[in-house]
């Protein structure tokens, strides 16, 4: 199933997708719902961020290659795969929605570029979850991109502005439930043209290892989000371009980039 939040007529609502039509919901997709008569034509409807969620979790150095090369960049002698998941918190304020601008700040002082993930939402409440039982935890799949402004990443010691500035974190379309990651491949395109494409499954520690190990410190909230990371080497964003992530099951996410105005 294709579950949308879109602006209806009656303010921000969850929606059924179905062919070119959204079908209104009252509720939430993982909770309790009813799937109302109200329609509208899918081209007609501003979709909106597809979850806000309480918190967003995000992998770090998930895929072998993305590590290596990331690590050699930044200066790292004989790099390692990392030994555990990395795991840390996105801003929500950093959300976007699909067809939204990434804003290039004016200071940007190095690389600006994209990371295409899979994000996981959560679909109900998870505290020391085993690796057995972590998937049922998962109520579905949407897609997000980590942009990154490297210079910022290399020199601040956090990643404050480097991964958390307002527009940096796109993610959408919608969600889909029911789809395996290893049955999935990213790819990133630049106007128009393939940069990135991989496996999406091919990761260093696969979903239900980062559900475990968050959960036995953090409790998850329905509607919380797990970003899983990019392989390969991503290429830098400009003002004007527009930058896709499709991941197949999934959709395509979508987003224009613009310069920010001088502060």
């Amino acid at each position: 199933m294709i579950w949308c939040r879109f602006e209806s007529a009656d303010g921000p609502s969850y929606g059924l997708v179905e062919g070119n039509v959204v079908k209104q919901v009252k509720g939430v997709p993982w909770g309790d719902h009813e799937i109302t008569s109200v329609q509208y034509l899918l081209d007609s409807v501003k979709l909106l961020l597809p979850v806000v969620p309480v918190t967003a979790f995000a992998s770090g150095l998930n895929y072998a290659k993305h590590a290596i090369d990331g690590l050699t960049k930044f200066g790292v002698k004989d790099p390692k795969l990392p030994s555990r998941a990395i795991i840390a918190y996105w801003a929500n304020s950093a959300l976007i929605a699909h067809g939204e601008a990434i804003i290039r700040p004016a200071d940007s002082e190095g690389d600006f570029q994209y990371e295409g993930e899979l994000v996981a939402v959560i679909g109900k409440r998870a505290k020391n979850v085993s690796r057995e039982d972590a998937l049922d935890y998962v109520f579905g799949w949407t897609i997000g991109n980590d942009v990154s402004e490297r210079a910022w990443q290399k020199k601040d010691p956090t990643l404050l502005r480097s991964k958390n500035c307002d527009t940096f974190k796109p993610m959408g379309p919608w969600i889909v439930t029911g789809l395996d990651p290893k049955d999935m491949r990213t790819t990133v395109r630049v106007n128009g043209v393939v940069l990135d494409e991989f496996d999406t499954g091919n990761m260093l520690f696969d979903v239900a290892t980062h559900i475990h190990d968050i959960t036995k410190y953090c409790t998850l909230q329905p509607g919380d989000v797990i970003w899983f990371g990019t392989d390969g080497v991503p290429q830098n964003m400009s003002p004007g371009d527009v930058v896709e992530v499709e991941i197949s099951g999934i959709g395509t996410l979508r987003n224009p980039v613009e310069a920010g105005a001088v502060p």
